[in-house]
């Protein structure tokens, strides 16, 4: 059966209401939660951007048993990969376990803050292959000493490791990036129901192992508001990644969206409180061997009422529909 998760999108709420979700979720009965670790919010509207890995540590605390997980941190530019592995190992173990390292090779959104450019796609998939290496081998609990043509460490090694280290996800959209993930993770990432992705995943080694995608929704008993809603704060989502991965700042995101109707919005995400609808926009995601689909719902002072919504309504049809 395919698990259903919840989540935390930190670009639509603040730190403190988005633990108080997460503790919704669990009470709701979602299967897992995942995190977004961004700078700046996709747009405007949207309004927030708080440090992930902070909310991260109050959600260990906050919450007993839902699985917690990054979707996605880029180790490559904001953090260095040393300290990517320190932060998830010390997550690991506030959360008894709970917690799975999402990796991305990530957006201009969000690292062009420390200055440091943004390279083409085949440098950033060289960095990312090299800081995943140091992660892993810093999982082991070793000192390490690795110099790459884009990381040196020096020594390093960390003294508070759980006995089970984070399983490490990568986020995929082509082939290049499936070579990667099937080879150097334990579960694979994305955000399109697409079968090719899984299936390359598969032949480059990620045979048998979890496959996480995620869909927006917006749940609301009006389904104008929910359009409207989706629109305003969601439109960039079809954009597709060699896109969204480019643009520099939330007004890059506006300009870019501004011929997007409500139409379209409505069409690629499931607006109001149609249950069987959210179900079929779920079915692509199982049918092309996705094991895990994480909601986003859309709007961050919307989370109450959808998370009641779902413990009575949404979750029992989707278990019931891919039992």
């Amino acid at each position: 059966m395919v698990q259903i998760g919840y989540t935390m999108m930190t670009e639509q709420a603040g730190p403190r209401d988005l633990v108080d979700h997460v503790v919704g979720a669990e009470e709701a009965g979602f299967d897992f939660s995942v995190t977004s670790d961004h700078y700046f919010p996709w747009l405007r509207s949207q309004g927030h951007s708080p440090y992930a890995w902070t909310v991260l540590g109050a959600a260990a605390q906050a919450t007993s048993r839902i699985p917690l997980m990054t979707y996605v941190t880029c180790p490559t530019f904001r953090y260095h990969p040393a300290v990517v592995a320190q932060k998830a190992a010390t997550l690991q173990l506030l959360s008894e376990g709970r917690f799975r390292l999402g990796l991305g090779s990530g957006e201009n959104l969000n690292e062009h803050v420390v200055g440091r450019g943004w390279p083409a796609a085949d440098v950033r998939h060289e960095m990312f292959t090299e800081a995943v290496e140091i992660i892993r081998a810093l999982f082991e609990g070793k000192h390490v000493t690795y110099h790459g043509k884009h990381y040196d460490v020096d020594s390093a090694k960390l003294w508070d490791l759980p006995d089970a280290p984070p399983p490490i996800g990568m986020a995929v959209s082509g082939e290049q990036s499936c070579r990667l993930a099937g080879r150097l993770a334990d579960l694979v990432i994305a955000t399109e129901p697409k079968q090719e992705l899984i299936e390359a995943f598969d032949r480059h080694g990620g045979a048998g192992k979890a496959r996480v995608g995620q869909l927006p929704v917006c749940y609301d008993t009006d389904r104008d508001a929910a359009i409207a809603r989706a629109h305003d704060q969601f439109r960039w989502f079809g954009s597709g990644w060699k896109v969204n991965s480019e643009l520099p700042h939330p007004d890059s995101f506006d300009a870019a969206t501004q011929y997007v109707t409500r139409d379209d919005v409505a069409e690629s995400i499931p607006c109001g409180d149609d249950v069987d609808a959210f179900v079929e926009a779920v079915r692509p995601y199982v049918e092309a061997g996705f094991t895990e689909v994480a909601l986003v719902q859309i709007g961050g002072e919307h989370q109450r009422p959808y998370l009641e919504w779902s413990e009575k309504t949404l979750l029992p049809a989707l278990r019931d529909a891919f039992a």
